[in-house]
């Protein structure tokens, strides 16, 4: 079983520790906090510059997916076995192996001629992140002690929560300012700072005993998320009938089940699936996959709207977000500390239903909509995503045995980036498919996978002039109630989310109160 997702003991918050601290005492946590902080900003930092991307590579609907997609799906797929393998080789040299391995992933992002090599890029890029998500915690459980531990996990789930509010703001202020490429560039000095500052102060740490890793359980689940994302990206463009659609979910059918029989067999798990039998554990896991899902898997869509269809530059496009991601930081900043007496059960399906209503909020965008009409639903997504955050590690450790606590914290923290990644695919799918049907029979009938990608700019110029005034308004109102339906599947997933969690998740004991600094992860 890996440790390496641990939150602070019981004992974190002793006042024990001494009042001054040496010279370079908090350079652990900022070294760690600035690897959490960019592997973080870089899931949504991207969602503002893909219309750019798409100009500037001739890219597809389908490759836009894919740029933000893979990812959280390496993210996803490797975090419970990079941080297996941590555990043996060593939690520092595994930071610093995939703090370089993101560094070296974000130049070759940022030097990518094509789509292909973009999405392989960030491929790699998810590799180096899990390496680095995987060890944090851990970094700064063997880094701080008392008093100073409490604090190091409050900063660490604050600066997760803040690469969520800055990721949008600071890919519009790269995109506009300089190219989409320096979206990924940016990555570079910081990165190599760390790299410094992190070899310098991180003290080594590994378990005495050496586990077997467990490659056939991972293998077989990353062959299972890849497939099954893979197959929709593409049914949109294949169809669900075709050859590739079907082997592609056959393939996840199968690495599921090999994962399962795997699981069943191993004496060191990868992951226990007995952890399923419990529901409030099942509850806590489909909770956080809905979290993700629902609240961030529309973004790629939205950004399209509001760039290639309304016209927004890339810093407006990130601002209108804003009430998502900085109500999601405040509301979880100010009332994380506070939630000790409440109901976990309540407090999250509460929070999985405003987001859904959030979305729900959105359902009425159309041709004659503007970016103002969607700033409702985002404040009230951000205030689910707040309210429920800070819970969802803590009472998913409360809800297992104390020795599979770390297995349960890595299980949430990969039911959120798969969230995103199915997400970003099954609303993706529905978006391209609302276009081409609405755009059927109109003047852009022949453009509408250029629509679907951030093209409708360019499809407007290529027109006869008096073509252009009938083409505008199909093209407005095929994207905006694509978008509008994008919404409605969202916001009735996250509806039912929240009556399933409110019906699997039992009244916590004293375990489940959650401590500052659990929360693990901001999409």
């Amino acid at each position: 079983m890996s440790t390496s997702s641990t939150t602070p003991p019981a004992g974190a918050g002793d006042p024990a520790a001494a009042p001054a601290h040496p010279p370079g005492h908090w350079a652990p946590l900022v070294a760690v906090c600035l690897g959490t902080f960019m592997l973080l900003v870089d899931v949504t930092i991207v969602n503002v510059a893909l219309p750019d991307m798409a100009i500037d590579l001739k890219a597809s609907f389908a490759g836009l997916q894919w740029v933000v997609d893979v990812y959280a799906l390496a993210l996803a797929a490797l975090l419970l076995l990079v941080g297996s393998i941590a555990d043996i080789v060593g939690r520092k040299r595994t930071y610093l192996v995939g703090l370089v391995v993101f560094v070296v992933a974000s130049l070759a992002c940022g030097l990518a001629p094509g789509e292909g090599t973009l999405i392989a890029a960030r491929a790699v890029q998810g590799v180096g992140a899990a390496a680095m998500f995987a060890t944090t915690l851990v970094l700064l459980n063997t880094a701080y002690a008392g008093r100073d531990r409490g604090v190091a996990f409050g900063i660490w789930g604050a600066t997760a929560g803040a690469a969520a509010a800055a990721g949008p703001i600071a890919g519009g202020l790269l995109t506009q300012g300089l190219s989409w490429r320096w979206v990924f560039f940016v990555n570079i000095p910081i990165g190599i700072a760390t790299v410094v500052m992190a070899r310098r102060s991180l003290k080594e740490s590994k378990l005495e005993h050496r586990p077997k890793i467990d490659w056939a359980g991972g293998g077989a689940f990353t062959v299972a998320a890849g497939a099954l994302t893979f197959a929709l990206v593409r049914v949109t463009d294949e169809g669900w009938t075709s050859t590739q659609t079907i082997a592609m979910l056959a393939l996840a059918v199968v690495g599921l089940i090999a994962f399962v029989v795997v699981e069943l067999r191993s004496k060191q798990p990868l992951f226990d699936l007995s952890l399923l039998k419990r529901p409030s554990f099942l509850g806590i896991l489909l909770a956080a996959l809905i979290l993700s899902l629902s609240a961030f898997g529309s973004l790629v869509c939205l950004s399209i709207w509001l760039q290639t269809v309304l016209g927004l530059g890339a810093i407006s496009a990130g601002l209108v977000t804003l009430p998502l991601s900085g109500l999601a930081f405040f509301v979880s900043g100010a009332i994380g500390g506070k939630l000790h007496a409440l109901s976990p059960r309540w407090i999250i399906a509460a929070g999985l239903l405003l987001i859904g209503i959030g979305d729900l909020l959105m359902t009425g965008l159309g041709g004659g909509s503007d970016w103002p009409a969607v700033l409702p639903g985002m404040a009230a997504i951000g205030l689910g995503v707040g309210l429920m955050s800070p819970m969802l590690v803590s009472t998913a450790m409360g809800a297992v045995p104390q020795e599979r606590g770390g297995m349960a914290a890595g299980a949430i923290n990969t039911g959120r980036q798969l969230g995103l990644a199915i997400g970003i695919a099954v609303l993706g799918s529905v978006f391209s498919s609302r276009i081409g049907d609405l755009l059927t029979g109109t003047p852009g009938e022949r453009a509408a996978d250029a629509v679907t990608g951030g093209g409708a700019q360019g499809v407007l110029r290529g027109a006869p002039a008096e073509a252009r005034g009938a083409l505008d308004d199909a093209i407005h109102h095929a994207v905006g109630s694509g978008l509008a339906t994008v919404m409605l599947v969202a916001g009735i997933i996250g509806i039912v989310g929240a009556l399933l969690v409110s019906v699997l998740l039992r009244e916590p004991s004293a375990e489940t109160a959650p401590a500052a600094g659990t929360e693990t992860a901001a999409a």
